[in-house]
């Protein structure tokens, strides 16, 4: 079964690359909602292209997927998760920032035999493309 999308690619592709581009240019920043569609986009590639339910990935505020082929979980606390902020997880997914590194750093919340996601990412260039 594949990830149910709700973010218009095209939309979320634009939103990455604004996000990229402010990053890039040391800009002060992208507005909130440009910001949640790009962490929502790249959720949803991420879930995409690694189809399962045994992670879960969670950048709050802005959303949360579950992926990864494994065991699926239906109730409670999944046994494997992942959390960072926005601006981590969109690094992460952009090759801007090393998976372990952000765990050591505290920037990544990562407990479960399958939250090393590391050979995941990234799922994008430096400026946003899609590398898949």
């Amino acid at each position: 079964m594949s990830a149910k999308r709700r973010t218009d690619p095209a939309v979320g592709q634009q939103a990455l690359a604004a996000w990229c581009s402010a990053r890039t240019c040391s800009a002060s920043g992208i507005d909130r909602r440009t910001l949640a569609t790009a962490v929502r986009y790249a959720l949803e590639e991420f879930a995409a292209r690694h189809p399962g339910g045994s992670v879960e990935v969670r950048v709050p505020p802005f959303g949360v997927t579950q992926a990864v082929a494994g065991p699926r979980h239906t109730r409670g606390t999944p046994p494997s998760t992942v959390e960072s902020d926005p601006s981590t997880w969109l690094a992460l997914v952009t090759g801007d920032a090393d998976f372990a590194a952000a765990v050591g750093q505290n920037s990544v919340a990562a407990s479960g035999v399958r939250s090393d996601i590391s050979h995941l990412l990234p799922l994008f260039d430096a400026q946003g493309r899609s590398l898949g």
